[in-house]
């Protein structure tokens, strides 16, 4: 599996907190994660990318583990 190149980054200002969404391109699998507004967007931005990866990482290796095993 390849990881996401292409993730699009979205931010929603919900009451005192600020709301980060990080949406893959070529796959659609998207996660999210609260942050503090007053945060640089930036740094924002480069975590929610890093959780998306992690995600996807580890549904990936839950996939190839879930084909080992014994066939008899």
């Amino acid at each position: 599996m390849t990881f996401p190149e292409r993730i699009i980054v979205e931010f929603i200002t919900v009451g005192n907190t600020l709301k980060v969404c990080a949406i893959c391109e070529d796959t659609g699998r998207e996660v999210t994660m609260v942050g503090d507004p007053r945060a640089s967007r930036a740094e924002l931005k480069r975590l929610a990318a890093n959780k998306l990866r992690y995600v996807m990482r580890k549904e990936a290796e839950q996939k190839a583990g879930a084909q080992k095993g014994i066939i008899v």
